[in-house]
């Protein structure tokens, strides 16, 4: 009796943990994908109250009643026409320059210039092409001999020795809203031939998907970094 309760035990668990790596994935995009789209929404009710306080007795409230879902889905179409229209107007020379304006103005607020400066260096980074100066390398972390995938950001040398050190950020698995930033001598850092969409990948499923093969060795890559 306890043996074939034992057995229905395990199979029960291996039940649950098939429907947890089956479901698990699904769920983290829909989490994501929610929080996004909920973001987008909040930022384009005004726009959407405002039309509805245009209109009273128009389309807007009536439909609002009858389909609950066209007021966020209005939200969200709103924003991102919003979010097209300021980068094609920022990709023009007149508007990078009332950019670059608006940027100077927040250079000079104390506090929001040090939350906005960083925020933005680190988009740039993320951004950047893979010739950049932002690269996808490993660095032995938490110790030596465990490898973690890390962006290189930016080079620095010290003053004392002149030694090339590294500015690493190291997310975390699949919650690489939160890292940890790395200063190490140059030759620790290997480099990789991860591209930024492939590492991100790897982070954010927690190595489950990537590619088949990766530059794991310091031999082929030190000529690189120096």
């Amino acid at each position: 009796m306890k043996a074939h309760l034992s057995r229905t035990l395990r199979s029960v668990q291996r039940s649950i943990l098939a429907g947890i790596i089956t479901v698990g994935p699904l769920f983290v995009t829909y989490m994501i994908f929610s929080f996004l789209l909920d973001e987008l929404a909040k930022a384009g009710l005004p726009a959407v109250q405002l039309l509805a306080t245009l209109f009273p007795d128009g389309w807007f409230r009536s439909s609002w009643i009858r389909y609950p879902l066209i007021q966020p889905t209005l939200a969200i179409l709103l924003t991102l026409v919003v979010l097209w229209v300021v980068g094609r107007v920022t990709s023009l020379v007149i508007g990078r320059q009332a950019f670059g304006l608006f940027e100077s103005i927040l250079e000079r607020l104390p506090f929001v210039a040090k939350v906005y400066t960083s925020v933005r260096q680190l988009l740039d980074t993320m951004m950047a092409k893979k010739d950049a100066s932002q690269r996808v390398v490993l660095v032995d972390f938490p110790i030596v001999g465990q490898k973690s995938i890390g962006f290189l950001t930016r080079t620095m040398t010290d003053a004392g020795s002149g030694r090339p050190l590294a500015s690493v950020l190291i997310p975390n698995a699949i919650n690489p809203t939160s890292a940890f930033l790395q200063i190490l001598p140059m030759e620790l850092v290997i480099e990789t031939d991860l591209t930024m969409e492939q590492a991100m990948s790897m982070v954010m499923t927690g190595g489950a998907v990537g590619p088949e093969t990766i530059q794991y060795s310091k031999a082929a890559s030190g000529a690189k970094l120096s």
